[in-house]
């Protein structure tokens, strides 16, 4: 919960110290794909958010230069199963669906993108056309350099780990009646200044696993392998928030 409008639709304040979840290598899928909604369940949501992928390695970084740590921005949607992430206080289980974290299919470089921390871009999702969130990064409770100077106080960020930095209000469960996301859908992401994130949805007796295509990598950082673990310079390590 990283925008305002965002915790109040869901009936919490302001939160006064971020949630910080992680996704498995799993969870992770690529843009333009198409998904099975989950056998065991009918609450999949959509969420608009901007992608911080970490450049250099730190621990314990301090505000000031915490964007120097920052190799470039991509559009994320971090695709929620909301009565699973509902199951305890612990969101882990509703956030790590096999293929439902869509990265990219760009990425913006620290030195192309024109506002430092990607503060002011307007983000939007729309399903099947029509607009479901419309925002703008500036909202953000928790910019990029204070969500990285507040991970690396406890854990050392490595070069391809990716920081998702929270979803503004208008996602599913919140419509009246809640709008969950069902076979033929297409939800797409935008971030001003980037490429959008399509992602389309097809039955559970249809599912496979999802391979990342070859040309789901952008710069020097193969996005194909993201879990804790293969911490090479070439490689996403892990996404946090």
């Amino acid at each position: 919960m990283n925008y305002r409008d965002h915790a109040a639709e869901g009936g919490h304040p302001p939160p006064e110290y971020p949630a910080i979840f992680m996704r498995a290598a799993t969870s992770l899928g690529a843009d333009g794909a198409t998904l099975a909604v989950p056998h065991n369940s009918c609450q999949l949501d959509y969420e608009a958010e901007l992608a911080v992928i970490i450049g250099t390695r730190g621990h314990r970084i301090a505000r000031t230069a915490a964007l120097d740590h920052v190799f470039g921005y991509a559009v994320f949607n971090d695709i929620s199963v909301r009565d699973f992430q509902k199951k305890s206080s612990q969101w882990t289980m509703g956030k790590n669906f096999d293929g439902t974290g869509i990265l990219g299919p760009t990425l913006v470089t620290a030195e192309r993108m024109c506002l430092r921390g990607a503060a002011g871009p307007a983000i939007t999702s729309r399903l099947n056309g029509q607009t479901m969130q419309s925002s703008n990064t500036r909202e953000m409770i928790f910019g990029v350099a204070e969500a990285i100077a507040l991970i690396s106080d406890v854990m050392t960020l490595e070069p391809g780990d990716i920081i998702a930095m929270g979803t503004p209000a208008g996602v599913g469960f919140a419509q009246t009646p809640p709008r969950w996301l069902t076979p033929g859908d297409e939800i797409t992401i935008e971030i001003s200044g980037m490429a959008r994130n399509r992602y389309t949805f097809r039955r559970p007796a249809e599912r496979q696993r999802l391979d990342r295509p070859a040309d789901w990598q952008t710069g020097r950082f193969g996005w194909q392998k993201a879990g804790v673990g293969n911490r090479t310079p070439i490689e996403a390590s892990r996404t946090i928030w």
